[in-house]
């Protein structure tokens, strides 16, 4: 089983080789720490509590260490319906200053064992049609496979029209490429919003997507050996 830390304040609060992962949510796992393997010292209770109809309920702490304070951020679960997560410990992500795999930092939320990203330099002939207008014409695409996702296209943006493309504020983070900028496609007044994106320093598994963009294919034409492919229904359609 993969070392699984978690610190805050420069402190490890967990650090456990026997982590369990539970779905809370149905796109990712979340940890969950055995209390021997938890700082128990660094946890403060609040009196609160956090209850799941599928999971049961926990008792709310507060996580301290070295002058850093994270409200409410653990959860330790003691009225349980599933046996194998009593007495176990959760932490809010966003409440705790780093996550460790082994030796190596994950980022947004924990990597589900089941999801694969596989990468894949094609010949085929790509073109991106928005509002009408041909902002993609490739032969050079990168072709990047993600459990539970259609297929996604990224191109050299020496293939884009770049002229058509202006950036946005948006950014989103992926625990398996990184963190993604985004732009609109403008094409004679009209505007599709954030519907292109791109790693500048995608994490090293995905390092073969650097500088490409990839385009929702829930949301624009795009033309495969001169096929219209059909807009896959997603969470992003």
């Amino acid at each position: 089983m993969k070392r699984v830390r978690v610190q805050l304040g420069g402190v490890f609060v967990a650090d456990s080789t026997a982590v369990k992962m539970v779905w809370e949510k149905p796109y990712y796992p979340t940890y969950y720490f055995p209390p021997e393997d938890v700082r128990s010292d660094l946890l403060v209770p609040t009196g609160e509590t956090h209850r799941s109809p599928s999971r049961g309920t926990a008792a709310l702490h507060t996580v301290k260490a070295n002058n850093h304070e994270a409200q409410n951020a653990a959860r330790v679960w003691t009225e349980v319906n599933i046996e194998e997560i009593d007495g176990y410990v959760s932490f809010r992500w966003s409440s705790m200053d780093h996550w460790f795999e082994e030796d190596e930092e994950v980022y947004i939320h924990a990597r589900d064992p089941y999801t694969r990203v596989d990468i894949l330099q094609s010949s085929r002939h790509v073109e991106v049609v928005v509002d009408g207008v041909k902002v993609v014409d490739t032969t050079k695409p990168k072709l990047l496979f993600e459990t539970g996702l259609p297929v996604r296209y990224y191109v050299p943006k020496t293939d884009v029209a770049m002229e058509y493309l202006v950036a946005t504020d948006l950014q989103t983070a992926c625990p398996y490429k990184g963190t993604a900028g985004y732009w609109n496609v403008e094409t004679e007044g009209e505007v599709t919003e954030n519907v292109v994106w791109g790693y500048t320093a995608p994490l090293r598994e995905s390092a073969e997507i650097a500088g490409y963009v990839s385009f929702y294919n829930e949301k624009v034409d795009i033309y495969v050996d001169g096929e219209l492919q059909e807009q896959p229904k997603t969470m992003f359609s």
